[in-house]
């Protein structure tokens, strides 16, 4: 039986803050398509304060900031940027080229082709999204993709040095201090300064990610990532310091994330529930944390763990920490999450910032249809065929009478031709 112990906004209050963000989105995206550049001028002046006589940074400009990142903090980065790259890495070398004759005469393969431009939002406002470079630009390197453009805002009027040179160490191609909608409707859609991409990729806040939506389909995506999701499934295993600071390390990342533990430990549930509240009082980010806490925090008791996997399962969310005496049953019986964290030795933020794994991941439920990021998003698999002159009337007769089948007469002329074509070709050469 499920019971909650705490409940955060219901699903119709949800949407009607989706439905106020839909409306903005589009609003901003209409008047950057009409507009280009003039409109994203004004909206950086209007949301970031931010309006420097170009947007792009150039090779110099890239330097100076490189320059000014303390020394301990470029190893940091490059440190971060060699795990993701040895990862991503070896996730491309298992997307292997296809050929194979599947009848006589008959040739069939697909070719992995990276997307030819990407552009990449890196974060910033209240965070200097560092690690969302690595994750963005150096995947769609390690891909191929020939032109990946990067955007970022600027941070109370400065630009964010750290964030620029991870985005150049990962490889950049052109490196924009741009941030919000403005910035993904740039790129997406083109300006008179910036080219347009084929695809818009990192994570955002709901702004962010309603705009890649409504712009999925005149650009690709790599999926709808934000507000941020943490699910922690416990057992009485585990220890409420952890299970509440793991859970609010996720809440501070914006007022709307999500976080909730499952258990079938109500005692656990309880000393959770105390433990966050005196963690608050010390956290520095307590003022977002404990609002998003407040307002989309849940822990749902359950009787046992194969019903704690069907409801995280419903749930689908971004991120699952695994704490229970037994974390691998999850890796086998979970189908719906975007990453999962095994056992009480990692968490939540190795994955976002260094471990290897790709931090931008499915939320609101697209864990059930999609994996987050990774080189393959980056690739198309595209299929073809070739046939010898045999092979093409053999395949010719069974097209025909299958065309045929479904009235297409257009179609079945196309493989009749090849049957009278080369069927006096092989006739002949018997």
């Amino acid at each position: 039986m499920v019971r909650f112990l705490k409940q955060g906004k219901t699903k119709d209050e949800m949407k009607q803050a989706d439905h106020q963000v839909s409306q903005t989105v589009s609003g901003i995206l209409s008047d950057i398509e009409n507009r280009g550049d003039a409109a994203v001028r004004e909206l950086s002046a209007k949301f970031d304060k931010w309006e420097p006589e170009t947007f792009r940074l150039s090779t110099e400009d890239i330097k100076a900031m490189i320059s000014s990142v303390p020394e301990t903090t470029l190893e940091d980065i490059k440190f971060a940027q060699a795990q993701i790259r040895r990862f991503a890495e070896a996730q491309r070398a298992a997307l292997r080229d296809l050929e194979i004759e599947t009848l006589p005469g008959v040739t069939l393969g697909h070719k992995n082709i990276p997307v030819n431009s990407v552009g990449c939002y890196i974060p910033g406002g209240r965070y200097p999204m560092v690690a969302s470079a690595h994750m963005s630009v150096l995947t769609a390197k390690v891909a191929g993709v020939q032109r990946v453009i990067a955007c970022t805002p600027p941070i109370q009027g400065e630009i964010p040095a750290a964030t620029v040179a991870a985005m150049a160490l990962a490889g950049a191609d052109e490196i924009y201090i741009l941030g919000g909608v403005q910035a993904v409707a740039a790129m997406a859609l083109g300006t008179e300064s910036i080219a347009p991409v084929d695809m818009i990729v990192g994570p955002g806040n709901a702004f962010v990610a309603e705009a890649k939506r409504q712009l999925y389909g005149r650009v690709g995506i790599d999926l709808l990532a934000g507000p941020t999701e943490i699910l922690v499934i416990a057992d009485d295993s585990a220890d409420a310091e952890m299970v509440a600071c793991d859970l609010l390390g996720q809440s501070e990342h914006g007022p709307t994330s999500p976080a909730v533990l499952i258990t079938t430990s109500e005692q656990l549930a309880k000393e959770t529930l105390v433990e966050i509240d005196r963690q608050l009082e010390t956290l520095e980010t307590a003022d977002v944390a404990g609002k998003a806490w407040a307002d989309n925090g849940a822990i749902i008791l359950v009787d046992s763990i194969e019903e704690a996997v069907i409801e995280a399962d419903k749930l689908a969310y971004e991120h699952v920490e695994v704490l229970t005496k037994n974390p691998r049953y999850f890796l086998e019986h979970l189908t719906n999450y975007g990453a999962l964290f095994l056992g009480p030795e990692t968490n939540v933020a190795y994955g976002d910032k260094v471990i290897g794994t790709n931090h931008t991941l499915p939320t609101k439920g697209a864990a059930r249809y999609t994996g987050g990021l990774w080189v393959g998003k980056f690739i198309k698999t595209c299929t073809y065929q070739e046939c010898t002159p045999q092979a093409s009337a053999y395949i010719g007769e069974y097209a025909a009478r299958l065309c045929d089948l479904e009235n297409f007469a257009g179609h079945r002329e196309q493989a009749l031709l090849r049957v009278r074509r080369y069927g006096k070709v092989t006739a002949v050469s018997q």
